[in-house]
């Protein structure tokens, strides 16, 4: 799929675009800043040293160009026939007093908000950025996890305990894409290819699917702010395939305890699946019976332009994900359906307010040690938690693009653009323009999935990020 970009001018960016992000942050629906008695805690916390001493393991990272809140780390190598992966996961919980102003502020947040403007972080910059990151050259305190897998990629034996590291690099995305493109790329970056491209293939043995939507990324420039629609490069899904594994040794290793907090989603029922089948013939991509989900939705050309309306089809399958905690009998329902097996998030504790609750519970189950009692207590709060931060999140998220994208086609009110039909509920279609890349509902009387269509620019407001479209004359026929 081609890379769209699309530029506002200055005057807008800095005006009405920026007074209209402004009062999103200034609402109550974003959280205020940190409180001096968090920021106090934040400053004067020092986590426990570790025993174990890895800083001999030439750590690195693998994350946007420009980022400082570095979660992970990790070290590939082989072992025998297989391999052996070391995924460092900052020891964000060592900063962090259960029960204390920031551990109260922490849990109202849930996770940090990501706005054009800048992002709302779930702590203080002072550890996010410096104290807890695991930014390279820096002695840190990490969970790591040590996986080693077979010749296949499968997991063959999992275990994390708390250590001293040091990361040796930070290495970038578009970088390290263009080091393996060109034949460059140093020993780390090609193990991990190999073993990203296993564990895809695991993936598909196993029934999961990535669905690899193309990202909508609103970037800010000093000349204004554009929307970038492209999909993930090569790299970013091989770097997922590290935290999707790591997140699937956490969850079977809390099942097999009987106690923790898994990230569950069910799966389609066969009403579900058949109506997608139906919709994707329709669009020129039928399912074969012999494919599953996952290796299907592999098969689909991206260049196609109907390929955008059968992933947004796809994407509505997978509804209901939560937190389902326990601490005795396993839940009824223990599957992430999308990615095909026991899931918990534990990669991301400086972003995500749950991973810390599961890190802990983790080491203390290789440890041998009983779950500390604040968190084993506590684990019934979370889903709530959670679910109120994602819904903030979706809201402040799309707020935020739907006035960007406003203020994109703010000068272009009554001019005829081109668009495709992504999806059609009733009388009303989603649709997505080719450029600028925006993406928005309208009236769509008699539109079809898939179909190209144009629409005229009736009306766009940058303050309340209201857009509307119509069908244009010659298009409606």
């Amino acid at each position: 799929m081609p890379n769209r970009r699309a530029r506002l001018s200055p005057q807008t960016a800095h005006g009405e675009l920026a007074a209209a992000l402004a009062a999103l942050r200034e609402g109550d629906d974003a959280p205020a800043d940190f409180s001096p008695e968090a920021l106090a805690e934040a400053a004067s916390a020092r986590p426990a040293d570790a025993e174990l001493d890895l800083r001999h393991i030439p750590f690195a990272t693998l994350d946007p160009p420009g980022s400082r809140d570095l979660d992970q780390a990790f070290h590939l190598e082989r072992s025998g026939d297989g391999f052996r992966v070391r995924y460092a996961i900052a020891d964000l919980p060592g900063f962090v007093r259960p029960g204390g102003a920031l551990d109260r502020e922490a849990r109202q947040r849930g996770q940090t908000l990501y706005l054009p403007d800048g992002r709302i972080p779930l702590h203080p910059a002072a550890l996010s950025e410096d104290r807890a990151s695991l930014l390279p050259g820096c002695d840190r305190v990490a969970y790591v996890w040590t996986l080693d897998l077979d010749a296949a990629g499968a997991l063959a034996a999992a275990r994390v305990e708390r250590a001293r590291v040091r990361s040796r690099a930070q290495l970038e995305y578009p970088s390290a894409q263009a080091a393996i493109d060109g034949g460059g790329a140093d020993e780390l970056v090609q193990l991990l290819r190999a073993v990203g491209v296993l564990r895809i293939e695991q993936e598909r043995l196993r029934g999961g699917a990535s669905l690899n939507m193309p990202d909508e990324e609103i970037v800010r420039e000093p000349g204004g702010y554009r929307i970038v629609r492209s999909l993930a490069l090569p790299v970013e899904e091989w770097n997922a395939q590290l935290s999707l594994l790591t997140g699937m040794a956490a969850g079977r290793m809390m099942l097999d305890a009987g106690v923790g907090i898994l990230r569950t989603m069910p799966g389609p029922d066969e009403e579900a699946l058949a109506a997608f089948r139906a919709r994707a013939a329709s669009l020129g991509h039928p399912w074969p019976a012999e494919l599953g989900y996952g290796a299907y939705l592999e098969r689909l050309d991206p260049a196609s332009p109907t390929t955008p309306a059968v992933l947004q089809a796809a994407a509505s399958l997978f509804r209901g994900a939560d937190y389902t905690p326990f601490d005795g009998e396993p839940p009824q329902q223990t599957m992430q359906a999308a990615i095909a097996a026991p899931y918990a998030h534990v990669t991301a504790p400086l972003r995500r307010l749950v991973d810390r609750w599961g890190l802990v519970i983790c080491a203390a189950i290789c440890a041998g040690r009983p779950v500390p009692e604040w968190a084993r207590a506590s684990l019934g709060e979370l889903p709530a938690l959670m679910r109120a931060s994602n819904q903030r999140a979706g809201r402040l998220g799309s707020q935020a693009l739907d006035r960007v994208e406003a203020a994109l086609l703010r000068d272009r009110v009554g001019d005829v653009l081109p668009a495709v039909v992504l999806e059609v509920r009733g009388d009303r279609a989603r649709v997505q323009l080719d450029d600028p890349a925006v993406t928005t509902q309208m009236a769509a009387p008699g539109c079809t999935a898939g179909m190209h269509v144009e629409v005229r620019v009736v009306a766009a407001d940058v303050a309340t990020g209201a857009i509307e479209l119509a069908l244009a004359a010659d298009a409606a026929a």
